[in-house]
């Protein structure tokens, strides 16, 4: 009888909550004393004794929690010493949420939530973070994890999708392209850059891969079609196409010869990799081969970088260059004084 009196309202969940409880209240900096868990225990419901309490400790530890004793004057603490995430582990991923343009504010808030309760409620605070991002525009459509989900199912799946694709007009509205009509392609690789998530994927009606901003993707759907295109994505190099690619704005792959002052290698570095093959002209001057989707941004960047670096090769890209440069004259055209 004595024995029923003793049992709490939860005390089949004993260990559950003892491992909350070890979750939620403790890390590598708080701990706990003996005394703390069984009131916070029958705070739960669940009524708890020291000895019974050192079986429980050692059963934790048996299916894998680190429990760790530590010393404080006197007094034996109790703690968990560590997680399968650490601290700046999860402080990096609520950066990358946060700064994330694909995922909506509210959403972010909701995943960094879910990210805190992985530490304990002291650490948790840590990760109340806010990262500067200038000019940062979150996406509007919310949709946009679904559809990365979506996207995912159809390329482990082997199959095609069908969508709708919109763009934004002057008045601010989402407006579908081809005047509404679904297109259907097949999924072969997502790719993020700038901060976007892209589709690349294989259009039967051109015979080309091409991508597609998924944001702007309606109403996807699996289409129960096998995939097309596996030889085309065969020769296809998803990391060096997003390495070529400036804000995914598409453009014939070249290989380009640049010519640079010594103290601009370490832009191409970090644009392009240290893969680049570098080499000396001079004791000022090197000359570089990468691998670019040669278009309007990639020409703006270059011009963006001033004097110290110009094209030198292939031929139809220096021209394309200099008709750059001439049609951005035309339309700035020097006022006399």
């Amino acid at each position: 009888m004595a024995g029923n009196e003793r049992r709490g309202e939860h005390q089949k969940q004993k260990l559950l909550y003892l491992a909350k409880l070890f979750t939620e209240e403790t890390d590598a900096q708080h701990a706990l004393g003996m005394a703390e868990i069984i009131e916070k225990l029958a705070d739960c419901g669940v009524n708890a004794d020291r000895k019974t309490l050192y079986l429980d400790f050692q059963e934790l530890q048996d299916f894998g929690m680190d429990i760790e004793t530590v010393k404080a004057g006197r007094n034996t603490l109790y703690r968990l010493a560590s997680r399968r995430f650490e601290l700046p582990e999860l402080k990096l991923l609520v950066d990358s949420v946060q700064s994330a343009k694909f995922i909506t504010d509210k959403k972010s808030k909701d995943l960094i939530a879910k990210l805190e309760t992985l530490v304990s409620k002291h650490e948790a605070k840590q990760l109340q973070r806010q990262v500067i991002i200038a000019e940062r525009i979150k996406t509007m459509n919310t949709s946009v994890y679904y559809n990365v989900d979506a996207l995912h199912e159809a390329i482990n799946a082997g199959c095609q999708v069908r969508f709708q694709y919109f763009q934004w007009n002057l008045k601010k509205e989402m407006e579908l392209r081809r005047n509404g009509a679904w297109y259907q392609i097949s999924p072969w690789a997502l790719v993020w850059d700038s901060e976007y998530y892209y589709l690349v994927a294989y259009e039967a009606e051109s015979r080309k891969l091409k991508h597609y901003r998924v944001d702007k993707m309606k109403r996807i759907s699996v289409v129960d079609a096998a995939r097309e295109g596996l030889e085309s994505f065969r020769q296809f190099n998803t990391a060096r196409y997003a390495k070529s690619l400036f804000g995914m704005n598409g453009g014939e792959e070249t290989v380009v010869t640049l010519e640079a002052k010594n103290d601009m290698v370490g832009i191409l570095i970090d644009r392009f990799g240290k893969e680049i093959p570098i080499m000396p002209i001079d004791d000022e001057h090197f000359r570089c081969r990468v691998t670019v989707a040669v278009s309007r941004l990639f020409l703006g960047w270059i011009m963006g970088l001033g004097g110290d670096i110009r094209i030198v090769s292939p031929p139809q890209v220096v021209a394309k260059m200099t008709d750059e440069v001439q049609r951005l004259a035309a339309q700035y055209p020097q006022k006399k004084p």
